[in-house]
């Protein structure tokens, strides 16, 4: 057991996270949508840990974000109550364990077709439950989605009518925006986004249909879909971790989330292997960062080793020395690891279940 251990004293590869600046990020993240007017539903996609969640919540999140069911569930088992699939839910299987789930979690979900609309709305009138839908609109991101204005009036009316459904409103993500470097056209885009989804609500206002929710922004973007009127509440989650790719998508808060590495090899003055490869950290999107070591890089990641090409044979890493890098993209590293170790001034506090991870239905 580590836990009240310096750091340093964790196997290695381990993923862990700096406390203090996870719970700067909370709160500045937290005061930024209150001052906004805005409400906070943070995406959990990346985060996978329930005690982390609930950080959120005290911290001012009106409830969280899924990708699957799977974490829904594993959420709503922790206590989590206000849960958004921002999903389609699609076969009987999962329409059944999504109906037994509004039981113990208000779980709302996202409808971009009428015959899954139909199928939930069967199996929860057979459960007596009712479901809070979403219509998904497709705001450019050209994944899932109808079509802006009539198309999701249309599609709302026929959700409204269905039995064992609550229309609740529509979200969509502008996730083709963030890797925009111009910020002017960035900013652009991502309000021609945000507008379309706006319109769609008022459309369906104007159609006599009770639409309370507006939900949209990532962390790429929340700066700029949280001051579009008309939006009610922000998805950005990774910004409380932020890493490597958050921070080039424009992302201001603290790097938070490491992987610390041993060093295996130094088989020459330019080049240390750690122990740490592809199934300890990810570097599809973006490399990870070392960290605090000046002359050397990451280069490459096989599946159990990282290469590091050095400056020379003045840079002092030597085999068995423990190094860290900044995650270079956190939902693709989170869900590789069991455990989260929670890290204060270099002490070991608190090691979370990433419980969430693995759950792909």
């Amino acid at each position: 057991m580590s836990v009240g251990q310096p750091k340093s004293a964790l196997d290695t590869p381990v993923l862990w996270v700096d406390l203090d600046l996870l719970e700067q990020n909370i709160k500045h993240l937290g005061h930024y949508f209150k001052k906004a007017g805005v409400g906070w539903r943070p995406h959990t996609k990346g985060i996978k840990v329930p005690a982390i969640a609930h950080k959120l919540i005290d911290a001012g999140a009106i409830g969280v974000t899924c990708a699957k069911l799977g974490e829904a569930e594993v959420m709503a088992a922790a206590g989590i109550k206000d849960i958004l699939i921002a999903n389609q839910v699609v076969g009987p299987i999962k329409i059944s364990r999504l109906v037994n789930l509004q039981r113990h979690a208000d779980v709302m979900v996202a409808i971009d077709s009428l015959n899954n609309a139909q199928e939930i709305s069967q199996a929860a009138t057979r459960a007596d439950v009712r479901v809070r839908a979403l219509i998904e609109v497709n705001v450019g991101m050209d994944r899932c989605g109808v079509q802006p204005g009539a198309p999701v009036v249309d599609l709302a009316t026929k959700v409204a009518a269905l039995p064992g459904f609550r229309l609740a409103g529509v979200m969509g993500w502008e996730g083709h925006v963030v890797v925009i470097k111009d910020q002017q056209e960035k900013e652009r885009r991502c309000k021609d986004a945000a507008s379309a989804l706006v319109r769609s609500a008022e459309m369906c206002r104007a159609s006599g249909l009770e639409v309370s929710i507006v939900s949209c922004g990532g962390s790429g973007t929340y700066k700029i879909t949280s001051a579009i009127g008309g939006v009610t509440e922000i998805q950005a989650g990774g910004a409380v971790f932020a890493d490597v790719a958050y921070r080039s998508w424009g992302v201001d808060t603290a790097y938070t989330l490491f992987v610390q590495a041993t060093v295996t090899s130094r088989p020459s003055a330019t080049r240390a292997i750690v122990d740490a490869g592809r199934k300890a950290m990810n570097g599809e999107v973006v490399m990870p960062q070392l960290w605090g070591v000046e002359g050397a890089q990451l280069t490459a990641l096989h599946a159990e080793h990282g290469i590091l090409q050095l400056a020379g044979q003045e840079v002092h890493l030597q085999v068995g020395d423990k190094v860290d890098f900044v995650v270079g993209y956190g939902d693709n590293t989170v869900f590789l690891h069991n455990q989260l170790w929670g890290v204060r001034n270099g002490t070991v506090e608190i090691a979370w279940d990433i419980s969430a991870r693995g759950k792909l239905t």
